[in-house]
C-alpha cells in the first residue's frame, strides 16, 4: 500500500516513525508530542493541531541526554 493513499488536505503529522517515549520528559523522541497528544491527533481541530505543531520545536530541550555506563555511575 503506497502512502500516497494516505495524503489529505490538513496539517500533516509530525511522526518521522521513532516512537520511543522519553521516561522522564514523557514525549516521544522522535515527534516531541505527548502519550496525550499522539492519540488525540486524528480526532484535533486544524487550530489545535497547529498549536501543537508550534510548541514542538521549543521541547526538544526537554529531553535531556542521560549517560550510561561507567561515565554516567561517576557522575552520582
Amino acid at each position: 500500500m503506497s502512502d500516497e493513499v494516505w495524503k489529505r488536505d490538513e496539517i500533516e503529522s509530525p511522526c518521522i516513525k521513532i516512537c520511543v517515549i522519553h521516561p522522564e520528559a514523557r514525549l516521544c523522541t522522535g515527534c516531541l508530542r505527548s502519550i496525550d497528544e499522539i492519540a488525540a491527533w486524528s480526532k484535533m481541530t486544524q487550530a489545535e493541531r497547529r498549536a501543537v505543531m508550534a510548541e514542538l520545536p521549543g521541547r526538544k530541550s526537554q529531553l535531556i541526554r542521560r549517560r550510561g555506563g561507567r561515565a554516567g555511575r561517576r557522575d552520582r
